[in-house]
């Protein structure tokens, strides 16, 4: 047996899609090893636990996690009910981590800062695919160690990225001098968080479904502090692709949640501002100031006293400068996926099967599976990672039949395409240059009573 062998699969985050992969590689006998950055599984999903996700715990459950949990007597919740992220935790990553197959591969607490492969650099290339990798490991206690691998699986997600407020792509002028006042993603407005923005002024930046479900919690938050002065600033001018596709949405309710955000709208509960790029901050005499650029020219809005930025997630791509990887040059993606997922041309639904060969690279038995795949694509539903990560643990376990056998259909859906770079509407990790949309997947969530609402998870 080569050396390489006896080496389990590195799994990079214990997410949805991480854990995943890791129940397939299980499945089939191979050795893996899930490091996870946060202080436990599903960390990013927790940290939007408040949120509830839009599509049914049937599409929220990979089909080997399942398998795994119910020779356990694990049962699958109510099929067609939606979990928030924290019920999404509970009942299905924490128990699926739990399961002997898998309890005693998953180290939390532990950051992956760098992956190479042992003693050679990127620019060797004699014997590459016969070296293993090298994983630096930044662990709780401060110290660092190296662990190595036969395969890498990167499945750590964008949530931790968050894009900054600059329409740019950019920080604004002065953004990092009132972090204080800013909040990044979904904040809990109605929980933890209440005390920041009851009875305050507050802008929502950004076209997706994570402003979106801020936006309608702020509007619960209204009927108990009347104060509360919403403004939703959005960069596009095409209303209709941020609302979404309404009553045509497979998703019915991704569907209803734009819909009802149009009526708070025309009645005048929330203050929107389209067409407008933000370039930078600055102290008014009574509050904070969103400056940009509109079609009339230079602008600033009214004062504020907080602001959430809502304009998606973008991969860290830092740990991997070691690596021969092969990116699209504007998604930040696997390059392979590029044309098969861009929002200028593809929606949630358009979105064509793939699997391994797609998201592989020039180095050998490296693969990028979940969100991080599409980089700032705002394309990503679940169902498409765990597809990824079942294609991915076939073709490392050598089963190329199965692993080339991919099969998937995604619902469609009216919020993950665009029209043009100004009026990008999506999901995920959205398109640079736009005001993307942080939403789609379990990642891509709902919120409300009942059934109705949306936002964005990047949990991968």
């Amino acid at each position: 047996m080569n050396a390489m062998d006896t080496l389990p699969v590195a799994v990079i985050g214990a997410g949805p899609i991480g854990l995943a992969a890791a129940a397939h590689l299980a499945e089939r006998g191979v050795a893996v090893k899930v490091y996870e950055a946060g202080p436990s599984v599903g960390a990013n999903i927790r940290d939007w636990g408040h949120v509830r996700v839009f599509t049914t715990w049937e599409h929220n459950v990979d089909t080997a996690s399942r398998r795994l949990l119910e020779s356990h007597g694990w049962k699958l919740p109510q099929a067609d009910a939606l979990p928030t992220g924290d019920e999404l935790y509970r009942h299905y990553l924490q128990p699926l981590s739990q399961v002997p197959e898998l309890a005693g591969h998953i180290e939390t607490g532990a950051r992956i800062t760098a992956i190479s492969r042992a003693g050679i650099d990127k620019v060797t290339s004699r014997g590459r695919a016969d070296v293993p990798f090298e994983l630096r490991i930044a662990q709780q206690n401060g110290k660092t160690r190296l662990d190595y691998a036969r395969a890498v699986i990167d499945a750590s997600g964008t949530w931790q990225n968050a894009n900054p407020l600059g329409a740019s792509g950019l920080p604004v002028l002065r953004e990092t001098e009132h972090a204080a006042r800013i909040a990044y993603g979904m904040p809990d407005v109605l929980g933890a968080k209440r005390a920041d923005y009851a009875d305050k002024r507050i802008a929502v930046v950004g076209g997706g479904y994570s402003a979106i479900n801020v936006l309608l919690d702020l509007l619960r938050l209204a009927e108990s502090a009347p104060k509360t002065q919403i403004m939703w600033v959005v960069r596009g001018t095409n209303m209709n692709r941020i609302y979404g596709g309404g009553s045509a949405d497979q998703l019915e309710a991704r569907g209803a949640l734009g819909t009802r955000l149009s009526q708070f709208v025309a009645q005048g509960r929330i203050q929107l501002v389209t067409g407008f790029s933000t370039t930078a901050l600055k102290e008014g005499a009574g509050g904070l100031q969103l400056v940009g650029m509109t079609e009339g020219g230079e602008r600033s809005l009214p004062e504020i006293d907080r602001i959430v930025v809502a304009t998606g997630q973008r991969p860290d791509l830092e740990m991997t400068r070691e690596l021969r990887l092969e990116l699209d040059p504007w998604l930040e993606g696997v390059k392979a996926l590029g044309p098969l997922i861009d929002p200028n041309l593809h929606s949630c639904g358009s979105v064509p099967p793939h699997g391994h060969r797609e998201t592989s690279h020039p180095e050998p038995g490296f693969y990028t599976i979940g969100v991080k795949s599409y980089g700032r694509a705002p394309t990503f539903l679940l169902l498409t990672g765990y597809e990824q990560a079942r294609s991915v643990a076939a073709a490392i376990a050598g089963d190329l039949v199965a692993a080339d056998n991919v099969q998937l259909t995604l619902p469609e859906t009216g919020i993950c395409s665009t029209d043009s770079a100004a009026n990008a509407a999506g999901c995920c990790g959205g398109p640079a240059p736009a005001e993307s949309n942080s939403c789609c997947v379990s990642d891509v969530v709902a919120k409300n009573a009942g059934k109705e609402g949306c936002g964005c998870g990047a949990a991968a």
